[in-house]
């Protein structure tokens, strides 16, 4: 989310499907664990996967990575239960009140306190399940435990949340507020849930403990996305609303948050180099509709600032030596900055293109060139067909083949005495100042609209291309 990978309301439906996915966790240690050494079978892949981490290369060694995460989660459980069996002969919760409204709060604050100390609701909930499989607590205790491990898991993502942007700030918020109020429909409709569990237990032959309380997690948090799916967008909204954007809005995916996971970070850079491109081209359209009109000193400094600032965070992404297409991309976008600082003192057009006559000799030149500046921006919006950048550079060769057929012409009318001197030097200007923006966006979208994944293709396209510019303006 604050790579600006999703949209928000994409970000709150992950959060509803993440919740709902995590209850899967109970059901493994409900139908397996308690009767199975989980740790024992994970331990093979804990081996497999280090192996792979230390010998493999690429995404193997990634694979390996996770592998060797997925059988530590289930070594985890495993002695979190042994724990849990040994504790159940010193503190035992079923001794506690079973009635009172104080009954409820303690087991919900309980369950809060086991995922915050834990840092994992999954983890908190398998010691849920071992406490009762041991009769350490009863199940309408344990159902309260599940709850607020539910409230809990929040914690997580406030706490990643701080110091992030405003993207991960409204997903933390819209997982806190999913969560709660889950939980708050979930124990004010308990009785009800005891009553299916107990009608299911009878009639669709449901394990009673560890398996039922499992059911329960997943029941209740069910009920919360059905009730929160329809109102998606309208809860997102809200939120948004809550916490606005602030800062740059051309630099907002920017989030030190994400530096720690190159992949994620190169893809934030390039959006924001993406953004601050299309924004250019936008500007640059204008102004040739509008030669008279300039662009402010605010608004330039503005766009240079956002070039430097995406410079800086590009350069803090850690290097990925062994990932060839991580290395490629960082390199593609380095050649984008450099293509868009060079385009930048071109949004002002020259004072020639506001004259009549100028403008007249030129009228398919600047067509051709805001035609470029559309499919440019347009590319990098996402609303072109897939051919777009080929299209894109035939119309930015054609406009250097006008650029060197119309030199010689202009110079030959002028030494005949068609044109004065003075304007035919301006028009000059303007047709060169016409090519290099066309050059100029045609790079800066090859580079961020992903087709230059060959370096070694990239540079040698650009070298020719640049070559036929230099050639048109001797």
């Amino acid at each position: 989310m604050s790579a600006g990978l999703l949209t928000f309301p994409q970000a709150v439906g992950v959060v509803l499907g993440a919740s709902l996915g995590t209850t899967s966790t109970g059901w493994i240690v409900s139908v397996l664990g308690l009767k199975v050494s989980i740790g024992f079978y994970a331990l093979p892949l804990v081996g497999v996967g280090a192996f792979m981490k230390l010998l493999a290369r690429g995404r193997w060694k990634s694979f390996g990575l996770a592998l060797a995460g997925f059988g530590l989660i289930f070594v985890g459980i495993e002695t979190l239960q042994d724990g849990m069996q040994g504790l159940s002969g010193v503190f035992n919760l079923a001794e506690l009140p079973s009635t009172g409204v104080f009954r409820h709060i303690v087991m919900v604050v309980i369950g809060t306190a086991m995922t915050v100390v834990m840092q994992s609701s999954s983890a908190a909930i398998a010691t849920t399940l071992t406490a009762l499989h041991t009769a350490s607590i009863n199940f309408e205790q344990a159902a309260y435990l599940v709850i607020g491990a539910a409230i809990g898991t929040t914690v997580t993502g406030v706490l990643a949340s701080i110091g992030a942007g405003v993207s991960t700030k409204r997903t933390a918020l819209a997982h806190v507020m999913f969560n709660v109020i889950t939980g708050i429909i979930a124990l004010v409709m308990l009785p009800v849930f005891l009553r299916v569990i107990g009608w299911a237990q009878i009639h669709m032959e449901l394990e009673p403990g560890a398996t039922s309380l499992a059911a329960f997690h997943t029941s209740f948090i069910a009920v919360g996305v059905v009730l929160f799916l329809p109102f998606v967008d309208q809860f997102s909204r809200w939120i948004e609303r809550l916490l606005p954007e602030e800062g740059p809005e051309l630099t907002r995916h920017l989030d030190a948050a994400v530096l720690n996971v190159p992949a994620v970070a190169l893809e934030a850079t390039r959006r924001a180099l993406s953004e601050t491109a299309c924004e250019m081209f936008s500007v640059i359209r204008g102004r040739l509709g509008d030669p008279g009109k300039g662009v402010s000193g605010f608004y330039s400094t503005q766009l240079e600032q956002a070039l430097d600032r995406t410079q800086q965070f590009l350069a803090k992404i850690p290097p990925v030596a062994e990932d060839q297409p991580l290395s490629h991309s960082r390199l593609a976008q380095m050649h984008a900055i450099d293509h868009l600082m060079r385009l930048r003192p071109y949004l002002n057009p020259p004072s020639v293109l506001g004259k009549t006559v100028a403008y007249e000799h030129l009228q398919t030149e600047i067509a051709l060139c805001r035609e470029i500046l559309e499919v440019s921006e347009n590319g990098l919006r996402g609303r072109m067909p897939p051919e777009w950048l080929e299209i894109l550079e035939r119309k930015s060769l054609e406009l250097s083949e006008m650029h060197r057929q119309g030199r010689p012409a202009v110079l030959r009318q002028t030494a005949g005495g068609d044109r004065e001197p003075g304007m035919a030097l301006n028009t000059l200007d303007a047709m060169r100042w016409l090519n290099r923006v066309g050059y100029h966006a045609w790079r800066i979208c090859n580079y961020l609209g992903g087709r230059d994944n060959n370096e070694d293709t990239s540079i040698a396209e650009e070298q020719t291309h640049k070559e036929d510019l230099l050639r048109n303006e001797e």
